[in-house]
């Protein structure tokens, strides 16, 4: 796996998109599943920064590690921000989604985006902090007819 230590901080975000394309590169991800991935880690990578870090005043870095196991390109973001499991935020319906944006309630799409945007999606705690991990499949499943 190769990795990369970013502060947490918004200018590290373009550095960490630019890894997790470069990856997805070297993994043979296709253009649209490669920015899909991209999407899913900068939600997440942006909610460490703004809530895990800014929000609690302090200060900390973003661990990202990417690389291929088996059939599938793992990316993972780990952070000693307080923790914070995302899989257990509300998120949209698809009803809210429907609706005008000034409707919608506040919160969650982020999340929502990471979570669609990859085959898998895993949260862990880690020594007092948090592991967000991605998953992709590197082999297209077919089409439903």
């Amino acid at each position: 796996m190769k990795t990369l230590t970013v502060p947490g901080e918004l200018p590290s975000l373009p550095e960490i998109g630019g890894f997790v394309m470069a990856a997805a590169a070297d993994a043979g991800l296709d253009r649209k599943r490669s920015y899909r991935l991209r999407l899913a880690v900068d939600e997440i990578a942006t909610n460490i920064v703004n809530y895990g870090y800014a929000r609690h005043q302090r200060v900390g870095q973003i661990v990202v590690s990417a690389g291929v196991v088996g059939d599938t390109l793992s990316v993972v973001l780990e952070d000693t921000a307080p923790p914070f499991n995302p899989l257990n935020q509300p998120l949209p319906t698809k009803e809210e989604l429907g609706d005008p944006l000034e409707e919608r309630p506040i919160g969650g799409l982020g999340i929502f985006l990471a979570i669609e945007n990859v085959d898998e999606f895993r949260y862990e705690p880690v020594d007092g902090g948090n592991r967000n991990v991605f998953i992709v499949r590197l082999d297209e499943p077919p089409a439903s007819s």
